[in-house]
């Protein structure tokens, strides 16, 4: 039987993780027919998380809002228009805003495959969705590729290298610590260089003189203009990740015929989104590989996790909060 209530982190207004407090409250109704009632279990944490919460996204949720865009769960109840999944599924999705909650209105589930933990689940809607879109639907990446993952220990970096592999992509890694590198290895990388020592790119320069064809890049304020460097002829760097201005020499692209792209999750359609869902589905029956969890947090430590994600440097892996 459902309850009438439930525990949800609420933001009544954008600020600091101060702002974030933990409530009982009506739990969420269904709207139209292609929704399910998800009783959740677990929802990632993600950097875009913190920037709604603080008031700083394009588009902001109506106040009071419960944070969180991904996760994991059993569902409850299903629209009559749902086909693909039943009540006692259990089920991840991403692109859903309210998932720090015990219960999500869902618009978008997908089955979780056998093996596959709630924490993994909440760990594979932004990070994945957005490494799929990059790698596949942006950049068009295949077989016979070389890349370079600038940032690969993070939850999208991690995620970047691990699809690759799947399609059997060379994937070249970077990360800031010893412990950074050798996570990354274990992703399937090729080589792992460590960004915090100086002459790094030169040993990416003498290691893969012909550059890489695809760059994908957390921190482009500090590397882009590092990467128009690293570019094979007519390559492109994906920008995923972002925090200032940044000064490049447009020389670099006239080299090599180069080019940079962003890289907007929220820019794809509704289809798409199904699509790349689908094929992330494929990739964990098809792989022993999974997202790997830094830290698991309760629902009341949201604040800390917000907190955490920010200023962790050397990231491993996805931060979690648990729903139980």
């Amino acid at each position: 039987m459902i309850k009438s209530s439930t525990i949800a982190a609420l933001v009544h207004r954008f600020g600091g993780p101060e702002q974030i407090e933990i409530a009982q409250c009506g739990i969420p109704c269904i709207k139209n027919a292609n929704q399910i009632l998800v009783r959740n279990h677990a929802s990632g944490v993600n950097p875009v998380d913190t920037y709604i919460r603080a008031g700083q996204y394009a588009k902001l949720p109506t106040l009071p809002y419960v944070p969180g865009k991904d996760g994991a769960g059993v569902v409850e109840l299903v629209g009559e228009n749902v086909k693909n999944v039943k009540v006692g599924d259990r089920v991840w999705f991403g692109m859903e805003l309210g998932t720090a909650s015990q219960h999500t209105v869902v618009n978008r589930p997908f089955l979780l495959p056998e093996g596959v933990s709630f924490s993994e689940g909440a760990s594979l809607g932004t990070p994945y969705l957005t490494a799929y879109r990059a790698l596949f639907h942006l950049a068009g990446a295949k077989t016979g590729d070389v890349i370079l993952v600038h940032g690969a220990s993070g939850g999208v970096g991690s995620a970047l290298m691990q699809l690759a592999a799947w399609k059997k992509i060379e994937a070249v890694g970077t990360a800031g610590s010893k412990n950074g590198i050798q996570f990354v290895k274990r992703l399937g990388a090729k080589h792992v260089y460590n960004h915090s020592e100086s002459g790094y790119v030169s040993k990416m320069k003498a290691d893969y003189p012909g550059g890489f064809n695809y760059i994908f890049e957390m921190s482009a304020h500090t590397n882009l203009n590092t990467d128009l460097g690293l570019l094979a002829p007519r390559g492109k760097v994906a920008v995923i990740g972002n925090r200032d201005e940044t000064k490049i020499n447009a020389r670099q692209l006239m080299a090599t015929e180069g080019s940079v792209f962003g890289v907007a999750l929220g820019l794809s359609t509704e289809s798409e989104l199904s699509d790349f869902g689908t094929n992330i589905v494929e990739f964990l029956k098809e792989t022993d590989f999974r997202p790997l969890i830094n830290k698991e947090y309760s629902l009341e430590q949201i604040g800390q996790a917000h907190k955490d994600i920010m200023e962790n440097t050397g990231a491993k892996g996805n931060l979690v909060i648990r729903i139980d």
